[in-house]
């Protein structure tokens, strides 16, 4: 019966397989609902009993037939738009509470602007003496009216405001900006207030699009994992998981989520209806088009099986998930773990189901919980194991880095020996070359000096030899 008072919502044979999720209406039907209810289920009494009979016999009065005719207006209008109003006004809240915003605002608008329009009617149809009864009644119900208007004017509030900036992110992915769309998505899921929960699965869905666009493989994947421990058959949640396992090379986990997917279309087929209650907006997922995207699921889980019997299904690309460039050094790995570490642990990732509402589900916070921390624990281990893979690899690096260094150094070390072998075995053949020359100039020198010597002594010779002195040549000659 709910479906009957949602704006969004139209019957059109949803269990027929119609398109009962991309219908749309308008307040037409919901005003027509309340417009055909019995206008005034309480009796304006005219005239009052006791006065009717007086000692059995009629007794009449007169009055004024405007009177007359404004206070019955008065009454018949205020019946019907108290009733309409209420109508309004708690399927509005009710709407708020399921996760359904867009259609909560407008009743909550349309109550308002009802509850408005009321009070201006009575206004003008009291006297001076309705407004000081009004204002001294003592049964209590006008002084909860403030309370109750206050409260919707919260909810009114906090609902433009979460859908203003949904609307904002939505807008900013389709533009490019996945960093600006990310602080948007953000700021909805940490509201004060509490969200429900199939809304904020859509939020987290959002989020994890934006963060795939930026490379943060991890925190989409985490994000995925919280839609899908609040709604487990969300089909956008699956597809979106899925496709991030494909991107980090994880097939085996893509393969375990889209064999999940594949019962999801074959229940729907069977049921003939898409999952969950036909009040529920499913978005992107028509009835149409779950045959098509059966045959395409079903080649690509044929596909993922050939890889993996191929021996792919150990080739994660733990890079691509801590988000780290090849080749990295220690400390940037050392710091990517820790941020990654801190932020999605077990015991920190089940938090975010405190702030949420779960009024039309089943499940309790517990399994919620249990689910959340299992599917964290499974990619906490992932990112531990990337951790140790890639460090493995930089020590790896390092080390033959390292022997590079040393081979580089000792053929550094030996070729400045060769040369230095070499030049003392060029010095030496220098050295005797030299020596040759020295020796002939002393010998040319000594020469030089003894014919200088003998030309010197003949000379004196030839010179005594015209005086008569008496020396023996024998001592003299040369």
């Amino acid at each position: 019966m709910l479906q009957d008072y949602i704006p969004s919502y139209k019957v059109g044979g949803g269990g027929d397989g119609g398109d009962d999720d991309d219908s749309s209406s308008s307040l037409v039907g919901l005003s027509s609902v309340a417009s055909s209810a019995p206008l005034s289920r309480e009796r304006t009494n005219l005239l009052s009993p006791g006065r009717e009979r007086s000692d059995g016999d009629r007794s009449f009065r007169c009055f004024s037939v405007s009177d007359l005719k404004r206070r019955v207006l008065a009454g018949l209008s205020k019946n019907s738009d108290r009733e309409g109003q209420w109508r309004y006004l708690v399927l509005g809240q009710a709407l708020g509470h399921l996760g359904l915003m867009e259609d909560a605002m407008v009743l909550l608008q349309t109550g308002r602007r009802l509850a408005s329009a009321a009070f201006r009617r009575e206004s003008v149809c009291w006297s001076d003496d309705s407004f000081v009864s009004f204002a001294g009644d003592g049964d209590g119900g006008a002084a909860l009216l403030p309370s109750e208007s206050e409260s919707v004017s919260q909810l009114l509030s906090h609902i433009k405001l979460i859908l203003r900036r949904r609307s904002a992110a939505l807008a900013a992915l389709d533009a490019g900006l996945p960093t600006e769309a990310i602080r948007h998505f953000s700021k909805v899921l940490d509201s004060r207030r509490g969200l429900p929960g199939s809304f904020a699965a859509g939020c987290l869905i959002g989020r994890a699009a934006a963060y795939k666009a930026t490379g943060r493989l991890a925190e989409a994947i985490s994000d995925c994992n919280r839609a899908l421990a609040l709604e487990p058959s969300s089909i956008p949640a699956l597809r979106a998981r899925a496709d991030l396992f494909e991107a980090v090379r994880a097939l085996a986990d893509c393969l375990h989520d889209l064999e999940h997917l594949k019962l999801l279309y074959d229940a729907i087929l069977r049921d003939r209806k898409l999952p969950g209650p036909p009040w529920r907006p499913h978005h992107d997922v028509r009835y149409r088009d779950i045959p098509a995207d059966l045959r395409a699921l079903t080649a690509r889980i044929q596909q993922l099986r050939g890889r993996i019997a191929g021996g792919e299904a150990n080739n994660v690309d733990y890079y691509a998930l801590v988000g780290v460039r090849r080749g990295c050094s220690r400390a940037e790995l050392g710091r990517a773990h820790v941020l990654l570490s801190l932020k999605h642990k077990p015991e920190k990732a089940v938090a975010f189901v405190e702030r949420l509402e779960f009024a039309d589900d089943h499940r309790d916070f517990d399994s919620i919980r249990d689910q959340a921390r299992m599917s964290a624990s499974i990619l906490y281990r992932m990112l531990q194991k990337g951790y140790s893979s890639i460090m493995a690899a930089v020590m790896d690096e390092e080390a033959a880095e390292k022997q590079r260094t040393n081979e580089a150094a000792a053929a550094t070390a030996a070729a400045a020996a060769a040369a230095a072998t070499a030049a003392a075995t060029i010095q030496v053949p220098t050295a005797k070359t030299n020596e040759k020359p020295k020796l002939a100039e002393t010998a040319a020198a000594a020469s030089v000096f003894q014919g200088v010597f003998c030309r010197d002594m003949a000379v004196v010779s030839s010179m005594l030899s015209h005086r008569a002195i008496s020396v023996k040549y024998e001592a003299l000659s040369c």
